[in-house]
């Protein structure tokens, strides 16, 4: 698991996942979902498989009742989730006058330390203490419209693949499919937001926006346990903590297209999905149907991967590309907050290295959320992107560092964390005739040589064009 990546990632550790890839079936395999086959000798559908179907499905149906009874209309089932993550936080510890206090302080002494290290300014507008509840209530619309464009696709895959007279005939069954979907993806959301509420220690702290534009907020529950295993005071872990939330602030409310870039990318992941409904007749025929009224036995059977959806080039694409820009998101927090507190607080390299350790680990959570919509959680390439920003600072200055961010096509990739002389020598002017003192300036050149590269085509193109139109006219 050294390898997992930074963000989400697909994992691909199992051998056997595109093992029915070659199938003339998009969805893997060359059989229908459901277990629809060729149905007879001229390849047509045969209606009395689908009656064996629904069968298959029809205790398992009658037993949903309640269950889906409310939130059921979308994709996820959003009230089971809250539900259900309540359950796990169970009781809290109040936030008192005290916590408040700590933090806002912290919150004050950081931020003055980061104006000398960055360009950027503030971008907080409050700061807070929250609860775990408080984590779930303010950063539930955004875990929505991470996981609504994948259980969209995967609730969608499980129709798509029936032949019209299949479709036609489970008209209504397939509404219930659908609630059934709402209702499991609701429950393992609920389980993994439910552990997740516990363990972050700040709104910021998995690298995703996930709270309101403009609040910081530190969990002083889940921050008093991360100092327990640490020798550094409590109230400079409490400013470091405070640093890198409020960095993160600053990066995502004044690089404008950060935020929308970063969920886009999620998006663009859900549109690759495919999945293999190889195991879904065995599910339909062995799952007990009171498993459907009680979530944690709906969460056991979804554990055992019958849902998990499989990689596409398309989706390793966009994977590699959420996985570089926050990775470059959290070098980037980690050299300003180095740069502003590392004289300041001796223990700094050591916190960074503590966080680092604590998410390449992962959780039960991180786990839990990964078998959902098979995504993890997980640091990779960010000692690589931070060692690429110090140097930026050190050899081009700050302004230089900061005017990257003010357009995406400025940022290094992939291969540039890889190799960052090249991407430092670019910027610096280095053995080139230019120089990077003006970011913009340098995007409007590259965006030059693309039009000029497209003029070319387009002119290729119609001297081809001319050509053959000759040559017809001459026959």
């Amino acid at each position: 698991m050294s390898n997992t990546p930074f963000g989400f990632s697909n994992s691909d550790d199992d051998p056997d996942r595109d093992k029915n890839a070659a199938g003339g079936n998009p969805f893997g395999g060359g059989d229908m979902p459901f277990g629809f086959g060729a149905g007879g000798p001229e390849g047509g559908f045969d209606p009395a498989q689908l009656g064996q179907m629904l069968t298959q499905f029809g205790q398992m149906l009658s037993g949903m009742g309640s269950s889906m009874g409310s939130g059921g209309s979308g994709p996820v089932n959003y009230d089971v989730a809250k539900k259900l993550a309540r359950q796990q936080i169970g009781s809290v510890t109040p936030i008192t006058e005290g916590n408040v206090k700590a933090i806002t302080d912290a919150a004050h002494l950081a931020e003055m330390w980061l104006d000398a290290v960055t360009t950027l300014p503030a971008g907080a507008t409050k700061t807070l203490a929250w609860t775990p509840n408080d984590w779930l209530d303010n950063t539930i619309d955004t875990w929505k419209r991470l996981c609504d464009p994948v259980a969209e696709k995967v609730s969608g895959m499980w129709t798509q693949g029936l032949p019209p007279e299949a479709a036609q005939m489970a008209g209504p069954m397939l509404g219930m499919l659908g609630q059934m979907g709402g209702l499991a993806f609701g429950s393992q959301l609920g389980q993994a937001l439910g552990q997740l509420s516990k363990e972050v220690l700040s709104s910021t702290d998995i690298g995703l926006p996930l709270g309101p534009v403009g609040t910081a907020a530190l969990l002083p529950a889940a921050v008093q346990a991360f100092s327990e295993g640490l020798e550094q005071p409590n109230q400079e872990i409490l400013v470091f903590l405070a640093a890198r939330e409020a960095a993160h602030q600053r990066l995502y409310s004044h690089v404008p297209w950060l935020r929308q870039r970063v969920l886009a990318t999620v998006e663009e992941y859900a549109r690759g999905i495919t999945m293999d409904f190889s195991a879904m007749e065995d599910f339909a025929k062995d799952l007990d149907p009171s498993a459907l009224a009680d979530p944690s036995k709906l969460e056991a059977l979804l554990q055992q991967g019958t849902f998990e959806p499989q990689t596409t080039p398309e989706q390793k694409a966009a994977l590699e590309r959420l996985e570089t820009l926050l990775a470059l998101v959290e070098g980037w927090v980690e050299t300003v907050v180095t740069a502003g507190l590392g004289e300041r607080l001796p223990g700094v390299a050591a916190m960074s290295e503590t966080l680092r350790r604590r998410r390449a680990t992962g959780g039960p959570a991180e786990q839990t959320f990964a078998t959902l919509v098979g995504l993890e959680l997980r640091p990779r390439k960010v000692r690589e992107a931070a060692a690429l920003w110090q140097r930026l600072t050190a050899e081009a200055g700050m302004e230089t560092r900061d005017g990257i961010w003010s357009h995406p096509d400025l940022l290094p990739d992939s291969s540039d964390l890889d190799a960052p002389n090249s991407f430092v020598e670019r910027v610096t002017g280095v053995g080139e005739s230019g120089n990077f003192d003006d970011p913009m300036a340098q995007l409007e050149a590259l965006l030059a040589k693309e039009r000029a590269a497209e003029e070319a085509m387009d002119k290729t193109r119609d001297e081809d064009s001319g050509t053959n139109d000759s040559g017809s006219n001459d026959k």
